[in-house]
């Protein structure tokens, strides 16, 4: 099996890798600036501070409300469960056709995005009308309601990201506060039966590794096979959101230093033997400051726009409120302008020093 937690098969795309770049080069095909825009990608050194070339995936957040309370979630603190406004459908539209050198992108941040109704499918469907590949993330709790899962499948997404952190009823709703764990579960069997019958292959479960679930993974591996998931993913790592007040609470909850390769290995070989493909996901055994082909890529090849059409530099922070990349103009004017050249220049530097603190979380000490 596995001998070091750097080994740990990583998370691969729905339903394949080869499917995903086939996708892709439909999108090279469909548009001549975006084959441009990804050639001079390809030929940069996709480490520059300022880049000759437009992001090629983006997180757009369509809203930034929830109907969960999750523990490690900054939305549990928000008034109502939310920070702003619901991007608009046109504002959506403006954002697709200004970035011609989108690929990829995931349609979510900090809300649950089915909260949007319709808008959230019509968003899908135009990005996925330009052969962009789209994924998304949801709860599951809202699923049942008007259609939603034939909606989500109709719109031809291409990978839904499904949240299950508890095996059982009291787990589940200690961790993901308001949720209620039966109809989660249906919904999301349901969801998974009707994409088998349409011949769709795009879910996957994801799990967040905490204090409450540590002794749960088999049986939340069990859970997804009853659920009808092919895939899924234990997410070792919980963000502060770079926010210092949320480092202490996460410390708490982390189990990352706990968890150790033999479960790991229990827990992938439990998922063969179902017929459940496990992976792993650990951001900091990823990026270090001093070896420029392991800095984290967000700040050279993509970015995050919020719900109210602030730009982030990424989505382990997700709240302008906290750090905000500002500029006059479009997003494409604000990719390019000096603030965000001095962002990507604090990555460049191999001093973890001159990282701003949002960053330093992600990098390896």
């Amino acid at each position: 099996m596995f001998s070091s937690i750097l080994d740990l098969p990583k998370p691969k795309p729905m339903p394949s890798e080869d499917i995903y770049l086939a996708e892709r080069q439909k999108r090279l095909n469909f548009s001549s600036l975006c084959q441009e825009n990804y050639d001079r990608y390809l030929f940069s050194s996709k480490i520059n501070s300022v880049p000759d070339y437009l992001p090629i995936k983006l997180d757009i957040e369509n809203l930034s409300r929830c109907n969960f309370r999750c523990v490690m979630c900054q939305v549990s603190e928000w008034a109502k469960g939310q920070r702003a406004r619901d991007l608009t459908f046109h504002e959506f539209q403006q954002i697709i056709d200004e970035n011609h050198g989108l690929v990829e992108i995931k349609i979510q941040g900090m809300g649950e995005p089915t909260l949007a109704r319709d808008d959230f499918y019509r968003m899908i469907k135009y990005a996925r009308e330009r052969h962009i590949w789209v994924r998304t993330v949801t709860n599951g709790s809202l699923l049942h309601l008007n259609d939603n899962s034939l909606k989500l499948l109709e719109s031809g997404i291409n990978e839904v990201q499904i949240s299950i952190d508890g095996a059982n009823k009291e787990v589940f709703e200690a961790i993901r506060v308001g949720g209620k764990f039966e109809r989660v579960v249906d919904n999301v069997t349901n969801l998974n039966n009707l994409a088998k019958s349409l011949g769709k292959q795009v879910t996957k479960m994801w799990t967040v590794v905490q204090d409450k679930n540590m002794s749960q993974l088999r049986d939340l591996v069990v859970l997804a096979n009853d659920m009808n998931f092919t895939s899924m993913v234990f997410s070792l790592d919980i963000s502060d959101w770079g926010n210092s007040d949320w480092t202490s609470r996460i410390k708490e909850k982390s189990v990352s230093h706990v968890f150790d390769l033999k479960y790991a290995n229990e827990l992938y070989e439990l998922g063969e033997s179902l017929g459940v493909n496990v992976a792993f996901w650990n951001i900091n055994e990823k990026y270090e400051i001093s070896n420029k082909e392991k800095l984290c890529p967000w700040p050279f090849e993509r970015s995050y726009i919020a719900s109210d059409n602030r730009i982030v530099p990424c989505c382990m922070v997700a709240d302008p409120d906290t750090f905000e990349i500002k500029g006059p103009g479009t997003f494409v004017e604000i990719w390019n302008s000096k603030q965000y050249q001095r962002f990507r220049e604090t990555h460049l530097a191999g001093d973890l020093n001159k990282l701003p603190s949002i960053c330093k979380g992600c990098y390896k000490k």
